[in-house]
């Protein structure tokens, strides 16, 4: 019995320690005290090339290559349908959509755009000028392909 109380005495000791060292480290994930609210980063800027960016891994949705901002995207209206869909791209010069969105579940062709591709940002997104938040080493399966083993 006193073995168990001696553990948990020497528990609540080391707790209480690594929560008074690591307690001023708590804020720098915040950058700022827990009863202070910061200042919002600065929005970063969507970039708005219409240069298609090359795709980093096979089966990658397409990235956006402009802005979307107001795009009504909801039950009532699709916007991105006003230049990608299959009967406008040869006005707009847009890409289609690919053949898979008109496909069901069972892989069974619709002659409309499926229910479940409906919601374009779903899996396609816009690209900005943010720094990235944590380094990273990714590399492209084109360049892994490349390398010599």
């Amino acid at each position: 019995m006193s073995a168990v109380l001696f553990t948990a005495v020497a528990i609540v000791g080391i707790t209480v320690s690594v929560a008074a060292t690591v307690d001023s480290d708590l804020a720098t994930l915040r950058k700022a005290p827990l009863n202070k609210e910061p200042a919002p980063p600065p929005m970063s800027k969507t970039l708005n090339t219409d240069i298609i960016p090359a795709r980093s891994y096979p089966m990658q949705p397409p990235l956006i290559p402009h802005k979307i901002d107001n795009y009504q995207v909801d039950i009532k209206a699709n916007k991105c349908m006003s230049c990608h869909a299959r009967s406008r791209v040869a006005d707009t010069q847009a890409t289609m959509i690919s053949v898979t969105h008109f496909m069901d579940r069972d892989g069974n062709f619709l002659a409309e755009l499926s229910p479940r591709r409906y919601f374009c940002q779903q899996c396609h997104v816009t690209q900005s000028d943010a720094k990235l938040l944590v380094d990273t080493d990714f590399t492209d399966l084109d360049s892994l392909i490349g390398q010599e083993p």
